[in-house]
C-alpha cells in the first residue's frame, strides 16, 4: 500500500505554508520548479545564508536532504519531523537567525508582560 496523505494539488500549498516560515532566516526558499510533485511527495529547494543550496524532499514521512546521481535520486535515511529541525541540522546561521527572531520575541513578551 503507498503512503498517500495529501494529494498532488495540495502538497504545493502545504510545501509553501512550511517555507513561509522559515523563509527570513534563509536566502531563498521555494518549491523546486524542475522536480515534479507526486500525491506522495514535493522537493522543496533552499539556499541558505552560507551559500549552500539543497534539495529537501517533503513527505507525508517527513522531510529529507536528497542527493542526485546520474539523474536518479537518493533520499537521506535520516528523517526530520519538521523543515524547522533538518535547516538546525544543517545552517548555522539558520540557528542564530531563528535563535535571535525568538529572543526578540520573548523580550517583546516580557515586556508586555510587565506593562
Amino acid at each position: 500500500m503507498t503512503e498517500q496523505v495529501l494529494d498532488k494539488e495540495t502538497w504545493p500549498l502545504e510545501a509553501e505554508a512550511a517555507l513561509n516560515d522559515v523563509r527570513k532566516h534563509v536566502k531563498e526558499a521555494i518549491v523546486e520548479p524542475d522536480l515534479r510533485s507526486t500525491n506522495q511527495k514535493i522537493y522543496l529547494k533552499i539556499t541558505t545564508h552560507e551559500d549552500e543550496v539543497y534539495t529537501v524532499e517533503m513527505s507525508a514521512s517527513g522531510f529529507s536532504v536528497v542527493e542526485c546521481h546520474n539523474k536518479r535520486f537518493i533520499t537521506s535515511e535520516r528523517k526530520y519531523e519538521t523543515l524547522y529541525a533538518l535547516l538546525d541540522n544543517i545552517s548555522q546561521k539558520y540557528r542564530e537567525s531563528f535563535g535571535e527572531e525568538l529572543t526578540l520575541k520573548l523580550r517583546d513578551l516580557e515586556r508586555k508582560r510587565q506593562g
